[in-house]
């Protein structure tokens, strides 16, 4: 418990210097850590070593969110278009 009573009092400190609420520093963290991990994966989904499937369960994100990264980023990935979706799927 000694660690998080740390934290907490070093999060009390960075508030009152830098005029930001607790929530507010704890959301940059937040957001700072989630795209640490969504960068290491973009460099296995680049190598071809990280699937989709994977990566979206990884970070517990929506494909749909994932390929809006992608495209943000200027990734390339392949697109799919619903009707070609429904005539596989009909053809089966």
């Amino acid at each position: 418990m000694s660690s998080l009573k740390d934290i907490k009092s070093e999060i009390e400190k960075y508030a009152n210097d830098s005029n930001l609420t607790e929530l507010q520093i704890v959301e940059k963290l937040e957001n700072y850590y989630f795209d640490k991990k969504v960068n290491d994966n973009l460099k296995l989904y680049k190598k071809g070593k990280k699937k989709v499937r994977d990566i979206t369960k990884d970070l517990k994100i929506s494909p749909r969110k994932f390929y809006a990264i992608l495209q943000k980023k200027k990734i390339e990935h392949k697109k799919y278009k619903k009707d070609e979706l429904k005539v596989k799927a009909s053809n089966k």
